[in-house]
């Protein structure tokens, strides 16, 4: 009993192991690490703006940048940022310090994500914002992106 029991698990492990060979994994990066990154290798910076209770930006994360070409892509040309829109946490980027900024009790809005979020004075969740070198906003996307919508505007970046 004891030696089926270690079969099992051992044919258990090998199946997880082989699906999981193979798929890459999406470097994240902090805005405090972009002004050193930059300096090394300058490329645009794909900043995801989401929220935790957000169930499209939840779609996005499982699926749009678990896919390997999308993250094969984005470790290659990109450096990638999640930022959450509520978060409480002081940011400092690009010079200037940005601040969670409180609409009620418990509620409110990260000043960073305004700033690389906002289209037509609006923010939606999830937000796709692409920076140049320069931190120029050269894409934003507000709502869900699918893989091959995704894959075609990095691709279109990259020629720019």
């Amino acid at each position: 009993m004891r030696a089926q029991m270690i079969i099992v698990c051992i044919a258990f492990a090998a199946i997880v192991f082989s699906l999981n060979k193979g798929h890459a994994q999406l470097r994240r990066v902090s805005f405090a690490e972009l002004d050193s990154l930059q300096r090394v290798e300058q490329r645009n910076v794909l900043v995801f703006i989401q929220t935790d209770w957000c169930k499209y930006c939840l779609h996005m994360k499982s699926t749009t940048f678990r896919n390997d070409s999308v993250v094969n892509v984005l470790n290659k040309l990109f450096y990638v940022v999640d930022l959450n829109a509520e978060s409480k946490t002081d940011i400092t980027y690009g010079g200037y310090e940005f601040k969670f900024k409180p609409t009620g009790s418990d509620t409110g809005i990260h000043e960073l994500a305004e700033q690389l979020g906002m289209i037509n004075g609006k923010l939606d969740f999830p937000t796709v914002s692409v920076l140049n070198a320069k931190n120029e906003i050269v894409f934003q996307n507000g709502g869900l992106l699918q893989t091959d919508e995704l894959l075609a505007v990095l691709m279109a970046l990259q020629k720019e």
